[in-house]
């Protein structure tokens, strides 16, 4: 793995509900200390002695296992971030997707939101691989997950992601969120990962 170099903000001109000094905190802050701390754990492993690893504790299981909860955290922030800055208006293919798989928009966006209130950490949904549709998942902790998936929409319910505009009123930071979402940005990675054709298949 090379270094992880930070990706940039895409969003450009404010998210409505969501100020930019909570949005920059967030980016500039929180995201990019994870991206140098994953160099950093790239880096030791580089160099660390696998000689007597176990599972009760070594310094290459631990880097190992910090290795994949800094990786997931930078990859649901970028995943957090792409999902920011649309109208929040469902279009295109997730559209039909989501009434087909959730049985309607509504259906699907009252899970979510649930989920929103219930997640320690994140809601992901994504296209699953195994059975061809999609889900509504939570995920706790940055090391938890489902594999097998491809994530297209990512919540981040963390306290940091809300309370400097919200502070304990979670559902109306929810609320914002799903007013801003970035559905056409859903619909490109629909279409750079072949997800079409995967469904076809299924």
């Amino acid at each position: 793995m090379g270094e992880k170099i930070p990706e940039e903000l895409k969003i450009k001109d404010g998210v409505p509900g969501i100020s930019e000094h909570q949005i920059k905190e967030h980016y500039d802050v929180l995201y990019k200390g994870y991206c140098k701390k994953i160099n950093e754990i790239t880096s030791k492993l580089s160099t660390c002695d696998t000689e007597g690893a176990n599972a009760t504790y070594h310094p290459f299981r631990e880097l190992k296992r910090e290795e994949v909860f800094t990786t997931n955290a930078t990859r649901l922030h970028e995943g957090y971030f792409d999902s920011l800055g649309g109208d929040g208006e469902i279009a295109g293919t997730i559209k039909t997707w989501v009434d087909k798989d959730f049985g309607s928009f509504e259906s699907w966006e009252k899970e979510f939101t649930a989920l929103g209130m219930s997640a320690r950490g994140w809601v992901v949904l994504a296209y699953d691989f195994t059975d061809g549709r999609l889900h509504n998942y939570l995920s706790d902790i940055h090391s938890d997950g489902v594999w097998s998936a491809a994530p297209l929409l990512i919540l981040d319910v963390y306290e940091h992601a809300y309370f400097t505009d919200y502070g304990t009123a979670r559902k109306s930071y929810i609320e914002a969120f799903l007013k801003n979402i970035d559905w056409a940005e859903v619909n490109q990675k629909i279409e750079r990962y072949g997800l079409h054709k995967v469904r076809e298949a299924a």
